[in-house]
């Protein structure tokens, strides 16, 4: 009994990192049409600017975590701007700006490999405590992780419900065709969505930060469980994103009950099979 609601913790709290990581993809893709392989890349690119703002310029973490939010926030706008309004505006087709995704990515991986090194970096400025639930353990960044999705969710649904610029953000994702018709500045609202997909991308990749340390390659799993959570979630929905992420972190610890711990990755694959060969239009759709 211990072991599974230590594996529930476990769970819950994965799960909402996943969630995070998926808001953000998510929203993304479901107002602009562009899948951001990027992403990943990008998230990691914001716990350097934490690490190097701790490290190298001696602020205090709250700063660093402000600078890092920000600097991602630009980091993302300029990934549209640049590198996909281009492209759009040549009505290029959509795998063509898939794989300029992917080119971004690698350059962005490699060049994170370039200016920082290889080796893994770590705030050793930054500790948090554990807690025991009887004999199972959970500790204060398993907390935060689900603090962080509450709050950033609950945020963004306010945001999208209630101002003007979300009922825009919510158009554009229901018909971008009419959204134009209608006199909203898509492109306007695509900046605006790259810079909150972002800025969402660097709460998570703060807390793997403090947790794990930041390496040039993390960027991948965390684009691959957004992806996933997305498509399982449901493509388009935003609470869709939640959930999947949400669910695949408590399949994936769960399964480590039965299943031994290196085949803990594999479970996402699997869950993924399922979602498109029974349900491919995802579990959450239109909720």
């Amino acid at each position: 009994m211990d072991l599974l609601l230590q594996l529930a913790i476990n769970g819950i709290a994965n799960g909402s990192h996943y969630a995070l990581l998926a808001i953000g993809f998510g929203l993304i893709f479901a107002t602009t049409g562009i899948v951001h392989f990027a992403y990943g890349p990008l998230y990691a690119l914001s716990a350097y600017f934490v690490w190097m703002s701790v490290a190298w310029l001696g602020l205090p973490f709250v700063a660093a975590l402000v600078a890092g939010v920000a600097a991602s926030t630009v980091v993302g706008m300029l990934a549209y701007l640049w590198l996909h309004r281009p492209f759009e505006r040549n009505q290029s087709p959509a795998f063509v700006v898939m794989i300029v995704s992917l080119g971004l990515f690698i350059v962005v991986e490699n060049g994170i490999g370039i200016v920082f090194g290889t080796d893994t970096k770590v705030l050793e400025e930054v500790t948090y405590g554990i807690h025991f639930v009887g004999d199972a353990v959970i500790s204060e960044l398993q907390i935060a992780q689900v603090v962080a999705l509450v709050l950033i969710g609950a945020a963004l649904a306010l945001f999208l419900k209630l101002t003007n610029y979300g009922k825009a953000v919510r158009a554009m994702t229901d018909n971008p065709d009419m959204a134009a018709v209608i006199g909203i500045d898509t492109v306007r609202i695509s900046v605006l969505v790259f810079a909150i997909g972002s800025a969402i991308a660097a709460i998570p990749a703060v807390l793997v930060l403090i947790k794990d340390g930041a390496t040039p390659a993390m960027g991948f799993s965390a684009v691959f469980v957004a992806f996933v959570a997305v498509i399982v979630g449901g493509l388009g929905s935003i609470r869709g994103a939640i959930l999947g992420g949400l669910l695949l972190g408590m399949v994936e610890n769960l399964g480590m009950w039965k299943i031994p711990t290196e085949w803990q990755s594999s479970i996402a694959f699997v869950v993924l099979f399922l979602v498109l060969l029974l349900r491919p239009n995802g579990l959450f759709k239109g909720q």
